[in-house]
């Protein structure tokens, strides 16, 4: 059986990959503490859970849902947005409801590139945004994120010759995986770096609402500008410990919402009406179950960071994200590093490389693990390599 090319072009999923090692190893009886996938371990908001039973067991609920989602959610993001970001969106032609964030950003792709347009795809970044750009037959352009560039890309960097068949430009603050958050000038610069290279701005701002040490994460919706060449993606997974519930969004430039409804409405049938009902809730309902989780975060931020300093490893604390970006110690790469904390000490994390190339050298911690199991991880770490 011959599969197309383009799969071929596709490595092994990172995550699927980091799966498979930890049922190996727990099939050979091993205890492992995985950091490596940034799935929340709280539940999902009684009220949203609550919102989800009731709406389901409304037989209306039962049928296909709308291609362009419930204008009840939509309008309930556009309030989101508008009390979040000071952001007034129009709820019928500036958002789109998603299943999921992931299949927005795989989807963009699809609406935007054709065979030999480029997308800038951050480097190391959230793996979607090169293989949505291969499976829509486009080429990735990687812009290489450094920690002497504060993790941003050199947008004066970029060849011209790129520039003349790049059509996207991916972005990500706070960012999977290095952790790093942006100001609203740095997106202010973005903005108008895609306004004159004709560019779409695709900002992925799932981690938004995860962020400490007073920082407050912007949208790259207020920058001058944005809403005529700059989409945004959200997501309830993070915000709302909502992973498993496949429900997201994209706002901005109306243009590209209607390219991305137009797909949508070809390829998939929506939303079930039930979650959407309990997005609602989410969106629209008590949010101090946030102020907690964030601070429940923040303690683990600082309990690895302390626990990492005790192997010489030392790091300035993220202002944002789930995630620690760790530099691996002296004469190893990031494999030999993950391999030595799976053998050595039962522990699983993401290598830096799985990001792309310029990912070598580090590794990434999620600290969405039960603080007990991440106080294991902590102690093991210290016996391991202290």
């Amino acid at each position: 059986m011959r599969t197309a090319a383009r799969i071929a072009q596709l490595p092994p999923y990172l995550f699927a990959e980091i799966d498979r090692k930890v049922a190996l190893a727990r099939a050979r009886g091993a205890d492992i503490i995985s950091f490596g996938v940034g799935d929340p371990d709280l539940p999902s908001p009684p009220h949203v859970v609550e919102a989800l039973v009731d709406a389901a067991r409304n037989p209306g609920t039962h049928r296909y849902p709308a291609y362009t989602g419930m204008p009840e959610f939509r309008r309930a993001i556009a309030a989101w947005y508008l009390r979040r970001f000071g952001v007034d969106l129009d709820p019928d032609n500036e958002i789109q409801p998603l299943v999921g964030s992931k299949e927005g950003i795989y989807h963009l792709p699809v609406a935007f590139l054709d065979a030999g347009d480029v997308a800038l795809v951050p480097d190391p970044g959230y793996p979607v945004y090169e293989t949505g750009t291969i499976l829509a037959g486009g080429e990735p352009y990687p812009m290489p994120l450094t920690a002497d560039h504060g993790w941003q890309p050199d947008l004066s960097a970029i060849p011209a010759e790129v520039l003349e068949r790049a059509r996207i430009m991916w972005l990500n603050y706070p960012s999977n995986p290095t952790a790093a958050t942006a100001d609203e000038s740095f997106f202010d610069r973005a903005v108008q770096f895609c306004e004159s290279h004709d560019l779409l701005l695709a900002h992925d701002a799932a981690y938004t609402e995860i962020t400490f040490d007073g920082y407050v994460a912007p949208s790259v919706l207020q920058s001058d500008g944005a809403r005529s060449c700059a989409v945004e993606f959200h997501s309830l997974s993070k915000t709302y410990n909502m992973t498993g519930w496949r429900i997201g969004w994209v706002a901005g430039a109306p243009e590209a919402i209607e390219a991305i409804k137009r797909l949508k409405t070809n390829i998939d049938s929506g939303i079930f009406d039930a979650v959407q009902t309990a997005g609602i809730a989410a969106l629209e309902g008590p949010q101090d179950h946030l102020a907690a989780t964030v601070e429940r975060y923040r303690k683990r931020r600082d309990r690895l960071c302390d626990g990492l300093a005790s192997m010489g490893v030392s790091l300035e604390p993220p202002r944002g994200s789930i995630y620690l970006w760790v530099p691996v110690p002296q004469g190893h790469t990031s494999e030999s590093f993950t391999a030595l904390l799976l053998d050595e000490a039962e522990i699983v994390a993401a290598p830096g490389t799985g990001y792309g190339p310029s990912g070598a050298g580090f590794v990434r911690f999620s600290i969405t693990i039960s603080d007990d199991r991440l106080e294991e991880g902590v102690e093991r770490l210290r016996k391991a390599f202290g």
